[in-house]
């Protein structure tokens, strides 16, 4: 697991902010060439095909949360930004987690780049984060980016922690498009697509159109994430996290059962977070609720079932900030079941 963890470091040092992914993807297109892997780069989507393309399809988004310029000395949450959506309503799981954790941001160290080439603009330091009430939008003050102009994205400044088993950094998801790289390393020769702007809410649609572009349809996309619990007792007691269905379709994929059997023959500590999320809101007695939305649901409901699949996550804490944890057995784990999938002899 040592290159593995090698190539992790890299990518969580390489910035990635929801909208301006550019140098990311060419980080992640030149590490993929240099093993021979063919790399092919749409609107929104970096696609790597190996040997044999059709022997799987691997999705994993490269965006992370960080901030954009939009004023002098103004800086707002880059993924709303991107959704261009200037009007908060609060009723979204990611604003309500905002609202929730903007106070953790404080004096949190940044680094602005140009969103083209990648090249490092300067640090600033967070120093206030708080929801306007006249434009109904987080605003943070930054010391040190009064130069900056309007469209510069500003990533927290990052690097990898490991401690006691536990890996910390700002995870979601360059943990999983380290997976998929190290998985190419291992022998894999399938298609892996890495998308832009899923904090957003629009990486989907950027994959379902290379699906579309070449008329392409599947029931084994299998999509890779974190997953946000609430303590670090629950993930110590779960390896992987797998899904029935999301908010918006039921997956119904052959690769559910594949992986089912995969974890219980090896005793894979698993879990259903739809089951999970529903289980403790009937505890709770809550009786709306939602059971979160994916990437794959949303590409489901879009094409009536013509695309199927299933996810597969690890489960971290501190989701979204610079402190998400998980524990490396999840990160083995992961690595082990997509091994059995997609690797003869292993």
């Amino acid at each position: 697991m040592d290159y593995f963890y090698d190539i992790l470091k890299q990518l969580i040092r390489t910035p990635s902010v929801v909208g301006a992914e550019h140098n990311f993807f060419m980080y992640c297109k030149r590490e993929l060439e240099e093993i021979g892997v063919k790399v092919e780069y749409y609107d929104g989507v970096l696609v790597a095909m190996g040997d044999n393309p059709e022997s799987g399809y691997i999705s994993s988004h490269a965006d992370r949360h960080g901030l954009v310029c939009t004023g002098h000395n103004e800086f707002q949450y880059a993924a709303f930004i991107a959704k261009n959506r200037a009007d908060l309503t609060g009723n979204s799981n990611s604003e309500q987690l905002l609202n929730n954790l903007s106070g953790r941001f404080l004096e949190q160290k940044v680094q602005a780049y140009e969103p083209w080439s990648g090249s490092y603009l300067g640090m600033g330091v967070i120093k206030e984060a708080f929801l306007c009430p006249r434009r109904n939008n987080i605003i943070f003050k930054v010391d040190g980016f009064d130069y900056l102009f309007p469209g510069t994205p500003i990533a927290f400044m990052d690097k990898l922690s490991m401690n006691n088993n536990l890996l910390t950094g700002q995870l979601d998801n360059v943990l999983t498009i380290a997976v998929v790289i190290y998985l190419y390393h291992l022998g894999y020769q399938g298609t892996a697509f890495f998308t832009a702007s899923e904090e957003a809410g629009k990486s989907w649609r950027f994959l379902l159109e290379w699906f579309r572009r070449f008329d392409v349809t599947t029931d084994k996309l299998l999509v890779l994430d974190t997953s946000p619990y609430e303590s670090l007792e629950e993930i110590l007691n779960i390896d992987i996290v797998l899904r029935n269905r999301d908010s918006n379709a039921v997956f119904r994929s052959p690769l559910k059962g594949k992986i089912k059997k995969i974890v219980k023959q090896n005793k894979i500590r698993f879990q259903y977070k739809d089951l999970y999320i529903k289980a403790k809101k009937e505890v709770l007695g809550v009786k709306k609720y939602s059971i979160g939305t994916t990437e794959l649901g949303r590409i489901i409901n879009a094409t009536k079932g013509e695309i199927q699949g299933t996810t597969m996550q690890i489960p971290t804490i501190g989701y979204h900030t610079v402190e998400e944890t998980t524990h490396m057995e999840s990160i083995k784990s992961m690595i082990f079941i997509l091994q059995k999938l997609y690797i003869k002899n292993s």
